[in-house]
């Protein structure tokens, strides 16, 4: 089963609206120093994107996966201790609150510390391991991924 992750109107208007500004910015620089930082941003910024940025969320009989752009994380169904639907609220750490999706490391008081891949708050649900490690992850039709999940794991 896989499910493509959607963007939220918010993280599709501030990843244009920030790629436009910074393509803008770097085509009015006349000097090389501004042009090779303003190229170095827009280069690492997108690189970052094209790392982390979720593609989509899959989920077969061994193992959930989410699709990135470059390499796809993978985790094992034999390693969830559970999965739940959850409204994420947490404050971002280190990573993107909207720059092509929500990524990288967020904090929430009653979650914990966790890893981030979704495109809306609306399409999350909440990954939690046997090692402790968290993680939100987010895409259409979450709760069919969630319920597949939860048949795996509770046998």
């Amino acid at each position: 089963m896989k499910r493509k992750v959607r963007l939220s109107n918010y993280s599709v208007i501030l990843s244009g609206s920030i790629l436009i500004i910074l393509l803008v910015v770097l085509y009015c620089s006349d000097n090389a120093w501004s042009i090779g930082t303003m190229s170095a941003i827009l280069i690492v910024w997108c690189a970052l994107a094209l790392i982390y940025m979720p593609m989509s969320i899959s989920v077969d009989n061994k193992e959930l996966s989410v699709n990135r752009s470059l390499w796809i994380k993978r985790i094992p169904l034999a390693e969830i201790s559970s999965i739940e639907s959850v409204q994420p609220s947490g404050c971002r750490m280190c990573g993107s609150a909207g720059w092509f999706g929500y990524w990288g490391w967020f904090r929430d008081s009653s979650l914990g510390k966790y890893f981030a891949f979704y495109g809306k708050t609306s399409d999350c649900f909440f990954v939690r391991l046997k090692n402790g490690k968290q993680y939100m992850l987010g895409c259409d039709d979450h709760e069919a991924i969630i319920s597949f999940v939860s048949d795996r794991i509770a046998m």
